[in-house]
């Protein structure tokens, strides 16, 4: 697969899981957190902050490996 063809179905996957993850986080935010102190907001939002790079990085990633020669 040429470079180019994995960096914009990459960018694609980024865009649409930041877009799926936010909408996600704010569900659950809304449905659990309602009667939660500032502790538990802080502790969800910290770590919900951070729980979507673990996916991205694994897209970058694939989006950085070598292409394989076609002819193998």
């Amino acid at each position: 697969m040429p470079i180019r063809l994995k960096k914009l179905i990459g960018a694609i996957l980024l865009v649409a899981l930041v877009v799926v993850y936010a909408v996600v986080a704010t569900i659950v935010a809304v449905a659990q957190l309602a009667q939660s102190g500032p502790l538990a907001h802080f502790a969800f939002f910290l770590i919900g902050g951070l729980v979507w790079i673990l996916p991205a990085m694994g897209i970058i990633k694939w989006m950085m490996l070598p292409s394989k020669p076609e002819g193998r």
